[in-house]
């Protein structure tokens, strides 16, 4: 039995390629339910669409552009291209909306579609729970809404042009001469792949890139921001021959770094330097900072030391935005690399202008990544992911309830605990922070066992 606000999840629709809500079917009602909403606001609706580099993506764009073509949308593809290029193109370039093929960091065998509005922002739940509401009657009633004879499904050519004036709009946001410095770029053989190597010649860094030879099936294997870790051993074995490095996801709306000596630099340290330099340059607005319940202590009280505020939304850059926009905020971001800049166009994270930005901090200042993170000092901090069969509200199992309460009481103010549900997937997440990675693992162990032996698959 199918029920009404079930696709769409804090980052789009995400699944199993081939497998509801991502089949041959269920994708091009996606696009066509798209396309009406669309008609409804506008006569000659355009769209925009781009992919990663999954073996699915491909047939998955084909039918969602079916979809729209179908609602007598314009679609034109810019091919394998990051999520924030499609959200650039669908603001910069009149399109009423754009769309992503991509999982993200998933593995290569889920795929997701992510929907912007013409102004480049995520949609609102009010559309999302529109366009899930036709698709649902589609499927209830399919004769009543037969798919047009437009096959075989169009293979829209990637156009290069499109990508190119994002690659552009990321080259003009720095002014500052980036050529002396040597990075190690692991492009995740994901979409960072299409885009990383000609911006980096454009701004004549020296950059190696590696993992940039995707083949469909290879898309965050042991490499990108699940596993900074790869290119922090790579330099720190180089002997000093990299700056730093810099690692994206598969659809490169997020980074994370490492400094010279192959030290992992998260979300948190880019958000306390970035931070640091706005505010230095009167660009960080109220001297406010949004980050969200993950984000470490230390960057809390780091930030504090230097007169900065720290605000929490909840995990999600689309809540990390709407928490920025409430308050006027300019950064934000989360411990997992998206980072938000609103003192220029960007309307999301976005891996390649984090870089860009990063680099641009350590070439005007002369201070390498470690010395400007060196003072964030880090509560031990563990998170552990329980595989969940149903996301049961936490505070409606007792003994859930009760583990988490302990937990608290024992910390008294010296640590954090948040317990939550992945937006995208069927797991449960366990965060704790402690003074002793005794007192952490002993928590968070308690806690993970109480919700396996509740909840687990």
């Amino acid at each position: 039995m199918i029920t009404t606000r079930q696709l769409f999840g804090t980052d789009g629709i995400r699944g199993i390629a081939g497998e509801f809500p991502l089949t041959t079917e269920s994708t091009f009602l996606i696009g066509r339910a798209l396309g009406h909403s669309l008609a409804k606001t506008n006569p000659t609706p355009r769209v925009v669409i781009g992919q990663d580099t999954r073996e699915s993506s491909g047939w998955i764009a084909d039918r969602v552009a079916l979809g729209l073509m179908s609602a007598n949308v314009e679609v034109r593809s810019a091919g394998v291209i990051t999520t924030p290029g499609i959200a650039y193109l669908a603001r910069s370039q009149k399109f009423h909306a754009g769309v992503v093929i991509s999982a993200s960091h998933n593995p290569w065998t889920d795929n997701g579609i992510k929907v912007f509005s013409g102004d480049g922002f995520k949609l609102p739940d009010a559309r999302e729970l529109a366009i899930e509401e036709e698709i649902f009657a589609c499927l209830r009633s399919p004769d009543s809404h037969p798919e047009p004879s437009l096959k075989p499904s169009p293979t829209l050519p990637g156009e290069h042009s499109l990508r190119r004036a994002y690659i552009d709009w990321l080259a003009k946001n720095i002014s500052t001469d980036l050529s002396g410095l040597r990075v190690l770029i692991d492009c995740a053989n994901g979409a960072a792949a299409a885009e990383a190597p000609e911006l980096f010649r454009a701004l004549r860094i020296q950059a190696d890139i590696i993992y940039s030879a995707p083949n469909g099936k290879n898309i965050n294997e042991g490499c990108g921001a699940l596993h900074p870790e790869t290119t922090a051993r790579k330099i720190a074995g180089s002997k000093g021959r990299f700056d730093l490095g810099v690692t994206f996801d598969g659809d490169a709306d997020r980074a994370l770094f490492s400094d010279g000596f192959g030290r992992v630099v998260n979300g948190d340290g880019i958000l306390l330097l970035a931070a640091r330099d706005m505010k230095s340059r009167d660009l960080l607005r109220a001297d406010t900072v949004v980050a969200t319940t993950m984000s470490n202590m230390g960057l809390e009280i780091a930030l504090r030391d230097s007169g900065i505020r720290m605000s929490r939304a909840n995990v999600g850059d689309k809540y990390v935005l709407e928490e920025m926009i409430k308050t006027g905020a300019t950064l934000g971001g989360e411990q997992s690399g998206h980072i938000i800049f609103r003192d220029g166009e960007a309307t999301t994270g976005d891996g390649l202008l984090t870089a860009l930005r990063v680099m641009d901090v350590i070439a005007r200042t002369g201070r390498s990544l470690a010395e400007l993170t060196e003072d964030l000092k880090v509560f031990p901090q563990r998170i552990q992911n329980i595989r969940v069969r149903e996301k049961i509200p936490f505070d409606q199992v007792p003994e859930i309830r009760g583990a988490i309460k302990s937990a608290e009481r024992e910390l008294n103010g010296n640590g954090r605990v948040v317990v939550r549900y992945s937006g995208t997937e069927l797991l449960a997440r366990v965060m704790v922070e402690a003074e002793s990675e005794e007192k952490m693992n002993a928590l968070t162990d308690g806690i993970a066992g109480k919700i396996k032996a509740a909840l687990g698959s």
